[in-house]
């Protein structure tokens, strides 16, 4: 199995960006989290990040073919980006939303997620853990 992990904009500046939220480990320490639980689960995984929507919609219908699951936090363009929301639906590849906080029980405005309209699961709040939920997930529930 391999999946595509996509993390979007400011994820890159974990460790600086609001720590009382996200946490003190920056994003080199995510990227090995998400390949030690890959590893651990017996998947190949690729990890991506951008700052930009038009790439993070690129990465994605490039994957077409390629992954048979992807793991994606959109963080802010959760809440706005029907782009990525096509994207997604337009390669029908199994998606699991992931999000460090739990953007449920934060601004109302970030409890809108377009992105998680494609996907097949969701994990909120949990921290590094919500991507290794993620790829077990898929493991787990998608045929390949």
């Amino acid at each position: 199995m391999k999946i595509l992990v996509i993390n979007g904009p400011n994820i890159n500046m974990l460790g600086i960006r609001e720590p009382d939220i996200y946490g003190s480990r920056n994003y080199e320490a995510l990227l090995a989290y998400i390949r030690g639980s890959a590893a651990e689960a017996g998947v190949d995984v690729d990890c991506f990040q951008s700052n930009h929507e038009g790439a993070i919609v690129d990465v994605i219908q490039d994957a077409l073919g390629k992954y048979d699951g992807i793991v994606i936090n959109p963080a802010a363009y959760t809440h706005t980006s029907v782009a990525i929301l096509d994207a997604l639906k337009a390669v029908r590849i199994p998606a699991v939303e992931v999000h460090i906080s739990d953007v449920d029980a934060r601004e109302p405005f970030r409890q809108i997620s377009y992105a998680g309209m494609a996907c097949a699961q969701k994990y909120a709040g949990y921290g590094f853990e919500g991507y290794k939920l993620a790829i077990l997930w898929l493991k787990e529930n998608v045929n390949n």
